[in-house]
């Protein structure tokens, strides 16, 4: 066997093996305490919230540009971790929404998530446990 081709055959070995340790993390430390079907039914929620903070002025452009990425990434049909995988399928997702939300809250401040929510209650609570904070006591 060449040495190109032992060079490619171990290239696809530790790409698959990377594969399957972070498919293995996401099982280990995936989000907690939330319904994954749940959480993806937030989805077009989750989107209007994107929508309206990239297209608020008073959001930091470095915030926006963030949003923009995180847009990119959930409409490329291309994911780390396919959708059609039972349970793990939207694991990714979830977590690059909840990173990316961390980030925003980092920087923009946690008023921007309820200023710019059009979704329920319910599901302000679970985006804002995405995104790190506490929940909001109704009165």
């Amino acid at each position: 066997m060449s040495e190109v081709v032992q060079i490619a055959i171990g290239l696809v070995g530790s790409l698959a093996m990377t594969w399957v340790a972070f498919l293995v993390l996401l099982l280990v430390w995936g989000p907690r305490g939330m319904d994954l079907r749940e959480a993806k039914g937030l989805v077009p929620d989750i989107v209007r919230l994107i929508r309206a903070m990239r297209s608020d002025p008073t959001v930091p452009g470095k915030v926006r540009r963030r949003l923009g990425y995180l847009t990119g990434y959930l409409a490329f049909p291309i994911d780390i971790v396919p959708d059609f995988i039972p349970v793990l399928g939207y694991t990714d997702d979830v977590v690059v929404i909840a990173l990316a939300l961390r980030s925003v809250v980092r920087a923009a401040g946690p008023a921007a998530i309820s200023r710019h929510w059009s979704g329920t209650s319910t599901g302000e609570a679970i985006v804002r446990r995405l995104a790190g904070l506490p929940e909001v006591e109704s009165l």
